[in-house]
């Protein structure tokens, strides 16, 4: 029997059909990328090529991109969900202390560190005498990679070298003080005894937001009146909050007099400032919690920004540093000047001495938390706690800024999909316009704060920024809070104390592949392998021997059908069932 092909174009359509119906036809590459997805392979593959020393072949190998953010790879970005989701739930009800205590010490590495005190002594002999000490400080960095070489962690000498720069730590008329408990060398919460005897370790779910900075719209996160809604607060609220989620850590654990452990994540509202949720090891009253924010605040000791001082045509212009000139401790290449008097401006360091010679001077902004704060105790095990880690991780494939659009599943009054009410369409639709245009008017008003001591923006008030460089400009800073997607929040969305679970997310990883290792009762080549064996190069993306797109999508579903069927299989036969819905991959390999 003989096939006849169908004459086809280029790109593979049938000819004989018309081009209107042929355009309606989907891409073979975008439903490559759709079965990808739906196989949890990831859309965005990394390849690598390993190339064996012992034997001189090379062999090619697609490594996940590991994104959080749904809407780049939603395959990596639920992988990481479900990894944060194992950690949360892993470390939130601990029973018995999580910490890992260090190894002895050997007699090499004690003699490393002896060697290490004595080549240190030498060279301060060496300085005292007015000799050079570049030789010895070259000898003590090739000492210090050695002693972290031999199994120690650290440096021997501590991390900071320069003096940190600080303020009074005296607290704010305005801030109520805190009691203070002795602190017990412990990781977990009280416990308490039932009636019946049974011994409960209940644990906190913990929601704190921002203050109100206007009347909002119910519902729809937008202000009633935006002339009148504080911007400009609100952007430089969300710009430090990391900040003051750093001090509340730090007054909870003062407070309860045990090192309290935590899991927590930040998301957007609907008004788009962020707030907090966090998961806490351990109870203490509400009463207390409420307390604990109401007294918690962050000063920011930056430089004034109450005068622009350089805007639109007029703006600080970059000149070099003479090679001659005495070397500024500052390393910068050059600095910046008044284009019409010719003076420079202060460097970051100068204006922060200014500012700390002022004893009459305030921080620039001093960020709160609102009275909204919600506690929740949590019991081990219960429905709650279940709910609560799904809350927590709802919304970490997200950007905080992709939320503009209200959830339309959770709109009341939407009538069927086919046919939805024209008015109900028409309001969801004006809302949203609202919400698109509340969120442009927060960003515009990020454009010109300053998001940290190297943003671009200190020249538009006559500061040059940390670390200046030729080419900045005022209102184009490249920072991460500057971005419309994370709207002013430049930080971490989720923060893991220590000692949590005792694990980092590299941990939970490797846990997750030792189960699927060992249910295929495959070894681990990571363990059997010489580490020195392999070499392991990313391949250029204009490197023409590399392999396309769709063939390492499709080298991806192949692989998951293949270790699919083979859970399938397992799980079958550990149940008892018959082994039956063979996958096409394991049906056509028992063919061949």
């Amino acid at each position: 029997m003989t096939h006849t092909a169908h004459p086809s174009t280029p790109n593979g359509a049938d000819r004989t059909l018309p081009r209107l119906v042929r355009d309606t036809l989907p891409l073979a590459l975008d439903v490559a990328v759709e079965v990808a997805k739906l196989n949890g392979v990831c859309i965005r593959p990394i390849e690598l090529r390993r190339f064996d020393t012992h034997t001189g072949t090379s062999e090619p190998f697609d490594i996940p991109c590991g994104t959080t953010n749904e809407a780049k790879c939603p395959p990596c970005a639920k992988r990481n969900k479900q990894l944060r989701k194992a950690q949360c739930r892993e470390g939130w009800h601990l029973e018995a202390e999580p910490v890992a205590e260090p190894h002895p010490s050997t007699a090499d590495q004690r003699w490393l560190i002896e060697f290490r005190a004595d080549v240190q002594a030498k060279r301060d002999q060496a300085e005292r005498d007015g000799q050079d000490v570049a030789d010895w400080d070259e000898a003590i960095a090739g000492i210090d990679a050695e002693i972290n070489t031999a199994g120690m962690r650290g440096n021997v000498t501590g991390g900071r070298t320069a003096p940190r720069r600080s303020r009074s730590t005296r607290r704010r008329q305005d801030a109520p003080d805190l009691p203070r408990r002795a602190k017990q060398d412990t990781t977990l919460g009280r416990t308490f005894v039932a009636p019946d005897g049974k011994v409960f370790r209940p644990s906190l779910f913990v929601t704190l937001t921002l203050p109100s900075y206007g009347k909002i719209r119910p519902g729809q996160g937008v202000p009633v009146d935006p002339a009148t809604y504080d911007y400009a607060a609100a952007a430089r609220d969300a710009l430090h909050f990391s900040k003051l989620v750093d001090r509340f850590v730090q007054n909870l654990r003062r407070v309860a007099g045990y090192d309290v452990q935590y899991f927590a994540t930040v998301e957007p509202q609907k008004r788009f400032a962020p707030h907090l949720h966090m998961a806490i090891r351990g109870t203490l009253p509400r009463a207390e919690i409420k307390a604990i924010a109401a007294a918690t605040y962050h000063q920011v000791w930056w430089p004034t920004i109450d005068e622009v001082r350089f805007e639109g045509d007029h703006l600080p212009v970059w000149t070099e540093r003479d090679e001659q000139d005495e070397p500024y401790p500052d390393g910068q290449a050059g600095d910046y000047l008044d284009p019409v008097t010719g003076e420079l401006l202060p460097t970051w360091e100068q204006a922060l001495d200014q500012l700390g010679a002022d004893d009459d001077a305030e921080p620039l902004h001093v960020v709160r938390f609102g009275a909204q704060v919600d506690v929740q105790g949590v019991i081990a095990g219960s429905p709650d706690a279940h709910k609560r880690i799904g809350y927590l991780t709802k919304y970490l494939t997200k950007s905080l800024g992709d939320t503009l659009d209200l959830d339309q599943d959770n709109k009341e009054g939407q009538g069927d999909e086919d046919t939805p009410d024209p008015a109900v369409s028409a309001a969801r639709e004006a809302t949203n316009r609202a919400r698109r245009d509340h969120a442009t008017r927060l960003v515009e008003a990020l454009r010109y704060e300053p998001c940290s001591p190297t943003c671009a923006n200190w020249l538009r008030y006559g500061v040059q920024p940390k670390n200046a460089k030729a080419g900045m400009m005022p209102g184009r800073c490249k920072g991460k809070a500057h971005k419309a997607e994370h709207l002013g929040y430049a930080g971490r969305r989720v923060l893991v104390s220590r000692k949590w679970s005792n694990k980092t997310l590299r941990d939970h990883k490797q846990d997750r592949r030792a189960w699927v290792l060992d249910t295929l009762g495959l070894p681990d080549g990571d363990t059997a392998t010489d580490p020195h064996r392999y070499i392991w190069r990313p391949v250029s993306s204009k490197d023409p021997t590399r392999t396309p797109l769709a063939v390492r999508l499709l080298r991806g579903v192949a692989d998951r059908h293949r270790t699919k069927a083979r859970l399938d299989e397992l799980r079958a036969r550990a149940d008892g069932r018959p082994l039956t819905n063979l996958s096409a991959t394991t049906a056509l390999g028992e063919a061949a």
